[in-house]
């Protein structure tokens, strides 16, 4: 075969992969048991979780472990899974190490997607 042969192949082969994730994404979700929820479809009782650690101000450590949880969920499951907004049953707990230090977060929610 050859060079633009392989070239052509691999290309053609990379394409397929990228238009399949998110069929394989959503078909990963489907494993979960879900239910409609405030104009969304959300996972009934499967979390994820985020976290994040030696940062500046809670805001910043909030925000850093969201995007900790969105990350993971869009890795699982496609971006159509990772508005934390529209998750389900939030928790936020940030600490703050000693007077004046670094905060970090952990988030755990339920991954929900618009209900179409």
């Amino acid at each position: 075969m050859t060079k633009t042969g392989c070239v052509k192949r691999g290309l053609a082969a990379a394409v397929l992969v990228l238009l399949s994730a998110p069929v394989m994404a959503q078909e990963v979700a489907d494993i979960h048991e879900q239910r409609r929820e405030r104009g969304s479809v959300c996972f009934t009782d499967h979390y994820h979780y985020g976290s994040s650690s030696g940062l500046a101000s809670k805001k910043a450590a909030q925000a850093a472990a969201i995007r900790s949880w969105a990350d993971f969920v869009n890795f699982e499951y496609g971006g159509a899974w990772t508005s934390w907004a529209r998750s389900g049953t939030k928790s936020v707990k940030c600490s703050q190490a000693g007077i004046g230090g670094s905060w970090s977060c952990d988030v755990s929610s339920r991954p929900c997607r618009g209900g179409r």
